[in-house]
């Protein structure tokens, strides 16, 4: 797609990928951000070149309609923000006072700063009508700097021997691995198989967490290092689920 159309300018056009579904980019888009340069090319182009109609996505069977996809930018796309949590974050940022424009800015790093000093999470989650843990997520991603990546101070993943596969895996195996991103419904984990494997948000809980993590939320982070349990492997669908035994420190 992109040699033929060029760099993506944000997360929508993933849908006018061939093969992706729906499903498919609630998945993929919490893991893919439009780089920050891909935003300020694209900002000189479009104010130099005269407006390009939105594109519709072609969609097969019965009753089924075309979805209208946007050639707009959304500053939102660089950031770890789920497009679904999009709605939410522009509830936060009226409330805090800023905009999607301001984003990667100082200034409004410090609003944000200010406003959960002031307050606090849960608070400001019941504010906004949404959870902690996505609130949290929201002010992650609004107060990392433009192009941030998280994984540049991580060290090494320390995975088991003799497990370099999917095949490799037994359910019920114990296993150490690293959070490599967080979604509204659980933790992908990299175990060293070539395949991130899913924690659901339910597997998730209080008793898991060291002391020190309790009073954020139950989201796990980006590099953390946790043991989990092989739940159960679909080789067929290149699915395998975790449950959380406890935060590596």
């Amino acid at each position: 797609w992109r040699e033929k159309n060029g760099a993506f300018i944000n997360r929508e056009q993933l849908k006018l990928v061939k093969g992706m579904g729906p499903k498919s980019f609630q998945q993929c888009a919490g893991f893919i951000r439009i780089n920050p340069l891909t935003l300020s090319s694209a900002r000189a182009t479009s104010q130099s070149a005269p407006a390009v109609p939105d594109k519709p996505v072609a969609k097969k069977g019965k009753g089924k309609v075309g979805v209208s996809i946007p050639n707009s930018l959304n500053p939102l796309d660089q950031t770890c923000i789920h497009p679904e949590s999009y709605n939410v974050a522009q509830r936060f940022l009226s409330l805090v006072g800023g905009s999607v424009d301001q984003i990667g800015n100082a200034c409004l790093r410090q609003c944000v700063e200010n406003k959960v000093k002031a307050s606090c999470v849960d608070e400001l989650a019941r504010a906004v009508d949404t959870t902690p843990e996505t609130l949290q997520l929201i002010i992650d991603g609004l107060t990392q700097p433009p192009g941030f990546d998280i994984r540049q101070n991580f060290g090494q993943a320390d995975f088991k021997r003799g497990i370099v596969s999917m095949s490799d895996l037994q359910v019920g195996a114990v296993l150490t691995g690293r959070v490599d991103n967080t979604t509204l419904f659980g933790s992908f984990v990299d175990i060293g198989v070539g395949r991130a494997g899913l924690i659901h948000k339910s597997n998730i809980t209080l008793d898991k967490l060291p002391v020190s993590q309790r009073r954020r939320s139950l989201a796990l982070g980006p590099g953390e290092r946790v043991e989990v349990r092989v739940l159960n492997v679909d080789l067929q669908r290149g699915r395998i689920g975790l449950d959380l035994i406890r935060v590596l420190q």
